[in-house]
């Protein structure tokens, strides 16, 4: 068990750390069909920057490693038991080392166990085969790209489609309203594994497995062959783009598998799954606990470190004088100035505030004094040196809209003057933003290493008693780039891509399969 443990912490930290090889080349060529000089042309170098450093440093691509989820096939006799324990005790060290962030949080007290273990975590799921090897899968999804998980229940009335009946068509609308209603938020150009059939949970579990099917295979089943090639190809001119910024990549993978259902029910359900798309597998003796051989080894592997100059000359391809530098504080006068599509970059301090946070300062005072300051939607993963001093791992942004229904009033209360997320946020945040003189700054999503090395030292915390990642870390930047999507003047890219890709939709109303 022992050689099995090792082999697990070894899956977890490739998993966390280290994109597969089909994911590469899916994101090389999202790459490679935006236009140059846009923003999601710009969002695209620096992902790839993200990944390449991520190799370089071992270090978690994305900060959020999500609830890892093991997908395990066991020759007939093998200790199933003692598996699972071997497996929990990877999970610690991995988090103790900083490739996972600790995610387990009780659903009654908030607490956060630290090690990422509690009830039911991490996800274990066994299933017995006739082979003679271990199979192992495991999936790292965050919470942005979970959150957008969605389940449609047939027939149903879709926005910008109309009905969609128990029928391949209306599947197919239900695939095509799941990658617009996700917009941003979960970290686009995306994946969706699709599950139709079963009940609500074992429909779930099939979408979320087809995630594990390599991105360039293709589906034996030739009605679902042709939908997923449908899907693939007119996801895409949604518009939606990287990030959510506009643009020709929004949808990286589409799988989809079938089950048989009951009659009163139809259930289609999509897994969303960000470009950061860790997965990875291995084959394991039964008897030695080695690892025989690694899954999603096929094909070429891209590696986005070789072509970082060129990326970084295209970065540098907008000057100097088009980026806004802001020093923290920030005077309203300054946020007035900005509009929408303005670069802005960073220097000072910021302080991370998540959902604890924000649940907090509602009601409470603010620890640090916040007027004119920055607001980092970021659940950091931490480590704390031998002379108890604390350093960054990892440090991308988390979805935004979880705090839309505190995020304005806590602007006006302490002054606050820009807040720093992904995906945008909603009507009650944008008037906010324009009454008080505020302005919304997307990062780009999954970007943990490429924004980590922005941060220049910890400077202090507050607020731990809500754990690690939901904690206040007052950190010192530099350089820490973002793209003005809110401004002070009541305008919203997020807003309007929605309603530009909501009209792009609605060409997709009428049945394309008989």
């Amino acid at each position: 068990m022992a050689k099995f443990e090792e082999s697990m912490y070894k899956l977890v930290v490739e998993t966390s750390t280290k994109l597969p090889k089909d994911v590469r080349r899916a994101v090389k060529a999202a790459k490679e069909q935006e236009n140059a000089g846009t923003r999601a042309a710009m969002s695209l170098a620096t992902i790839t920057n993200n990944i390449a450093m991520a190799d370089e440093q071992v270090s978690p691509i994305c900060q959020d490693t999500g609830l890892p989820t093991f997908k395990i096939k066991t020759p007939v006799g093998v200790n199933q038991i003692e598996l699972k324990a071997a497996i929990k005790n990877a999970i610690v060290q991995a988090t103790k080392d900083g490739k996972l962030r600790p995610n387990a949080v009780d659903s009654l007290t908030g607490k956060n166990s630290g090690d990422n273990l509690g009830d039911g975590l991490p996800v274990v799921k066994f299933e017995q085969w006739e082979k003679d090897y271990i199979d192992v899968k495991l999936i790292l999804k965050g919470g942005g790209c979970e959150n957008k998980n969605i389940q449609y229940s047939l027939p149903c009335e879709l926005e910008g489609l109309g009905r969609a009946g128990r029928d391949l068509d209306g599947i197919r609308k239900c695939l095509m309203h799941s990658v617009y209603q996700a917009q941003g938020q979960g970290c686009s150009a995306g994946f969706i594994g699709v599950g139709i059939g079963g009940d609500r949970s074992s429909g779930y579990d099939l979408a979320k497995e087809q995630l594990f099917r390599p991105v360039e295979d293709v589906n034996p089943n030739e009605d679902l062959r042709k939908l997923e090639e449908y899907v693939m190809e007119n996801a895409n001119k949604l518009g939606i783009g990287t990030m959510g910024f506009g643009g020709e990549a929004t949808l990286l993978g589409c799988k989809i598998g079938v089950m048989h259902r009951i009659p009163a029910s139809f259930y289609v359900s999509v897994a969303y799954n960000c470009w950061a798309f860790r997965r990875m597998g291995v084959s394991v003796h039964p008897e030695t606990g080695d690892i025989i051989e690694w899954a999603y080894q096929d094909g070429e592997f891209i590696d986005f470190a070789a072509a970082n100059e060129a990326e970084k000359e295209t970065a540098a391809a907008r000057t100097e004088d088009d980026v806004i530098s802001l020093q923290s504080p920030i005077t309203e006068e300054q946020i007035r100035s900005l509009k929408v599509g303005d670069v802005v970059e960073i220097n000072g301090l910021m302080y991370t505030g998540r959902d604890a946070i924000h649940k907090y300062l509602m009601d409470n005072d603010t620890p640090v004094d916040l007027n004119g300051q920055v607001i980092y939607h970021c659940g950091p993963v931490m480590l704390k040196d031998e002379d108890g001093k604390w350093h960054v791992k990892a440090a991308g942004p988390t979805t935004s809209i979880r705090e839309e229904p505190y995020q304005g009033d806590i602007m006006k209360k302490f002054g606050i003057r820009a807040v720093i997320g992904k995906g945008g946020m909603g009507p009650k945040t944008l008037a906010a933003l324009e009454e008080h003189g505020g302005v919304y700054l997307n990062a780009i999503g999954g970007a943990a290493q490429y924004y980590a090395d922005c941060i220049k030292s910890v400077e202090g915390v507050d607020l731990t008693q809500f754990g690690i990642p939901e904690a206040m870390w007052h950190l010192r930047v530099e350089g820490f780039r973002a793209v003005v999507t809110m401004d002070s003047h009541g305008n919203s890219l997020h807003a309007d891509v929605d309603k530009s890709s909501l009209e792009k939709l609605a060409q997709f109303k009428e049945p394309v399969f008989k």
